[in-house]
């Protein structure tokens, strides 16, 4: 299959300091792949989301998105990428309806100096729609809960119609019927659309039934790739990534 992110003996250093917190990544994902990335805090999880979204700039090594360099072509790239951080701050007063955030999406596809269309809202409805948003479209972000500004985030990121989702803890919001609704929604598309989803998940529970492909990350270094059945298997888990993992 088609290799959609192409990562070649990679580090990435955040500014001002000296020693990398992604060190050597060679990492190769699959148009169509369902990956979970699990480990401890600090294990550089967030980081390689943010070096493939071209957040962070990687101070040796390559990277390819779509065929193209992601340090030459960033722009063009993240065009096709949807980011769903796991942190973000929303002030309760902030004047944003939900509306507005999704539609916000549309930027990240069309440019920010292009005009907003008929076909770029239909688009944002379509999505709030399909998220089950659409009832609190006119409701200011800051006075959402959790849970509600988590499926807006998501939605934002959808509506950029991305061929690549990288989603930083998009379950650690919800309850756990939101967690099952929002999962199976996820599901469904890679299944329809067959966008690629690269999702950092504490919780290994919660991994989507579809993941074919489990990342172990420890201290910066990815320190397993494979399948689900292998790398979860319970005689693993027990001798070698439990401690890792949780």
């Amino acid at each position: 299959m088609e290799k959609i992110v192409e990562i070649s003996s990679v580090d990435t250093t955040y500014e001002g300091e000296k020693i990398p917190c992604l060190k050597d990544i060679t990492l190769h994902i699959k148009k169509g792949d369902f990956i979970a990335v699990i480990g401890p805090n600090g294990a550089g999880k967030t980081t390689l989301l943010e070096t493939i979204n071209g957040l962070l700039e990687s101070s040796c090594g390559e990277i390819k998105v779509l065929g193209k360099s992601l340090k030459r072509n960033g722009s063009v790239v993240r065009k096709n990428i949807g980011y769903v951080p796991q942190d973000y701050s929303i002030d309760e007063l902030t004047p944003f309806l939900v509306s507005d955030i999704v539609l916000m999406g549309r930027y990240g596809r069309i440019g920010l100096l292009n005009p907003i269309t008929k076909k770029d809202r239909e688009i944002a409805k379509k999505i709030m729609r399909y998220m089950e948003i659409d009832e609190i479209s006119k409701r200011p972000i800051g006075k959402l809960s959790g849970g509600q500004a988590q499926k807006v985030m998501i939605a934002r990121a959808l509506a950029k119609e991305p061929q690549i989702m990288l989603m930083d803890e998009p379950f650690s919001n919800l309850d756990f019927e939101a967690r099952k609704e929002v999962s199976e929604k996820l599901v469904d598309l890679h299944k329809k659309q067959n966008i690629t989803f690269v999702i950092v998940i504490h919780d290994i529970t919660s991994i989507p039934s579809v993941c074919n492909r489990v990342i172990v990350m420890d201290n910066g270094k990815i320190v397993a790739d494979g399948s689900r059945e292998d790398i979860l298997k319970p005689d693993l888990m027990d001798i070698g990534y439990r401690g890792i993992v949780c």
